[in-house]
């Protein structure tokens, strides 16, 4: 195992974390079947290989499973796989919680439902150790729909208002310590609709949008939004869904949008979350493995995820030379 304070430039950790794997094979929050399979490809890819090579210890947990899920009329007609994903959000707001004690939790999804349950244990174990709470949502969509307000009725387009304490859930447990809208900096959005804009307008979430990122680049909006975080002292909830990235390198995910965020500005992300030092938990959501091209998104998933472990651009291994 390398050890503490090693060279950081030479791609090795500079203080090993404690990284506890989580499996959320969450497939209830939308319609297209496949996200269950999420864990098993992150864990062929060599997830847990990859972070032990930078010098960081790992356990893997295996996948949550949900309790007895109740067979009662949804609280709304139109929203898909509700009991079942309040399942999934009890089990997985227990097992994060315990996660967050024992070190530092990656949760392998699953849908974009999972994020319902995983920021619900890491609210509660930052609201019981004093701290607050921010979430860098790397994501296509802004995730802000309610039951009430969805068309689709998925959940997956939904965890940030859950998170954010706004109406509607009736059906979930109370959200711990709702994050202000100041606290959560959606990063990368380009698919907004209607409904999401006005839930939008008018409450100070950090919103940097592609055409954002264009005018000003990556680097700046997202050291802003970091420094806010190093200067409350916060803990820092990281959810990266698939389709963040252009579906042209990410092609496994079932809500693909173009113009999104390209290998070199994704991984310049992770690297500069890497140099901070903030992040004390990461989601990997929406990997559906059955339209990935011979894992070639969970490979580019395990890649980005060692960049914000410590892995240096340079130090990336190059395939199919030699």
């Amino acid at each position: 195992m390398l050890a503490a304070d090693s060279n950081p430039s030479a791609g090795v950790v500079r203080v090993p974390k404690n990284c506890i794997l989580v499996g959320a094979p969450v497939d209830s929050g939308q319609k297209t079947p496949g996200c269950l399979m999420g864990p098993s490809a992150y864990r062929v890819a060599g997830l847990a290989q990859t972070l032990a090579e930078l010098g960081h210890r790992v356990s893997d947990w295996g996948d949550t499973s949900p309790s007895a899920i109740v067979a009662k009329p949804s609280s709304n007609a139109r929203v898909h796989g509700e009991q079942e994903t309040v399942a999934w959000a009890k089990a997985l707001a227990e097992v994060s919680a315990k996660a967050m004690e024992a070190g530092f939790p990656i949760f392998m999804g699953g849908d974009h439902a999972m994020s319902l349950g995983t920021v619900a244990g890491v609210a509660a174990h930052a609201k019981d150790t004093g701290r607050p709470l921010f979430v860098l949502w790397l994501d296509a969509h802004s995730d802000v729909h309610t039951p009430t307000s969805s068309d689709s009725g998925n959940y997956h387009g939904m965890p940030v208002a859950y998170i954010a304490g706004r109406e509607g859930f009736d059906a979930f447990p109370p959200f711990p310590a709702p994050v202000p809208a100041r606290h959560i900096c959606l990063f990368g959005i380009r698919s907004v609709d209607a409904a999401e804009q006005a839930a939008l307008k008018g409450r100070d979430y950090a919103i940097n949008d592609m055409r954002v990122l264009d005018e000003r680049g990556i680097v700046a909006p997202l050291r802003e939004f970091l420094q806010m975080v190093e200067h409350m002292k916060g803990m820092l909830h990281v959810s990266l869904d698939v389709d963040f990235l252009d579906p042209s390198i990410a092609p496994g995910v079932g809500t693909t949008v173009p113009g999104g965020a390209t290998f070199r500005e994704a991984h310049l992300v992770m690297e500069l979350l890497n140099e901070h030092n903030l992040v004390t938990s990461l989601d990997l959501a929406e990997l559906n493995p059955f339209l990935d091209e011979r894992g070639r998104t969970a490979r580019l998933m395990v890649d980005l995820v060692a960049s914000l472990m410590g892995r240096k651009v340079f130090d990336r291994p190059t395939r199919g030379l030699g």
